[in-house]
């Protein structure tokens, strides 16, 4: 039984979540070969590197959209939670320290926010549109995300896994916009990005053969964020929807630390919700996001053992 804890004492965003388990012994070549299996890699690339953030060395992820050489991966989602910074990612690798200052600038675009939230997503997609690239992605319908999934040649368990925190994140903003989960369209959430971080996280537990998932209570963030449909609290609405029935633990940073992505993946994997539990510790691995915080590390950490 190989069982793998989430330490998100920093909150949680897909590229931290997929940094993370590269950290931890993930192959990154077989994340790439196995992702092309969805068939959409004339979209984007995809790069990872070792950054230092507040002390601690770990892996930061990113995805950058071809059309505009722009990452962003983190950008939403994680983004969020880094608040956009993200968008930096443009410089992307940058990022990681990023510091987000470059980022943000880029997000001036807009999109920053947006992301914050997925839900907002869409409208940033919009935005983002400024820059452009997000055309198609944009507008990726949930349908389309689990056709794209089904038919593709990924293992049958990371299938099923993909499917079930797509199909959380898309009840949850069907419910906040009232509309019925065919109808919702992933701007957000089928960004690129999302569609790699969730996907790729499904493909990384696979290889790594983990049986159970275990994980800390999540930090969400204070404040508020701005998103095409104006200024909204953090955890922004499509997030606190998604965890429902997770402890989430109070948080005096006022950035958002939990993205709709973030939260997806960490309510359908987990299996328990504990303080750090008896095992035998084989790997570790960190997972930076975007925002670097004065007084502590922006990661995520991810305990492999028996």
């Amino acid at each position: 039984m190989k069982t793998l804890y989430f330490d998100c004492f920093s909150g949680i965003s897909g590229d931290m979540v997929i940094g993370a388990l590269l950290d931890a012994g993930g192959d990154p070549q077989k994340l790439v070969k196995e992702l092309k299996k969805l068939r959409f890699e004339d979209e984007y690339e995809l790069a990872w590197q070792k950054v230092v953030k507040n002390g601690i060395t770990s892996t930061k992820f990113d995805v950058i959209l071809k059309d505009e050489g722009n990452n962003h991966s983190d950008e939403y989602e994680h983004h969020h939670e880094h608040d956009h910074e993200h968008l930096h990612d443009n410089h992307e690798h940058t990022h990681d320290h990023h510091h987000d200052h470059e980022h943000e600038h880029i997000h001036t675009q807009g999109h920053s926010h947006s992301h914050g939230h997925n839900h907002h997503s869409h409208e940033h997609e919009h935005h983002n549109h400024d820059d452009g690239h997000h055309h198609h992605h944009s507008h990726r319908a949930y349908k389309d995300i689990v056709k794209m999934i089904k038919e593709s040649e990924l293992a049958p368990e990371v299938k099923e896994i993909s499917l079930k925190i797509f199909k959380k994140i898309g009840e949850a903003e069907g419910l906040i916009h009232g509309l019925p989960l065919e109808k919702v369209h992933f701007h957000e959430v089928g960004a690129v990005d999302s569609i790699i971080d969730i996907v790729g996280a499904a493909i990384l537990l696979h290889q790594l053969d983990i049986t159970t998932v275990k994980s800390s209570s999540v930090p969400v963030g204070t404040g508020k964020i701005h998103i095409d449909h104006g200024i909204y609290p953090v955890p922004a609405p499509a997030t606190l929807e998604i965890l429902k029935g997770v402890p989430i633990e109070q948080s005096d940073i006022r950035f958002e630390l939990t993205t709709p992505t973030g939260a997806g993946i960490i309510s359908v994997l987990t299996d328990e919700f504990c303080s750090f539990p008896s095992m035998k510790v084989a790997a570790i691995g960190y997972g930076a996001g975007t925002k670097t915080f004065k007084d502590r590390p922006n990661v995520l950490r991810v305990i492999i053992g028996e």
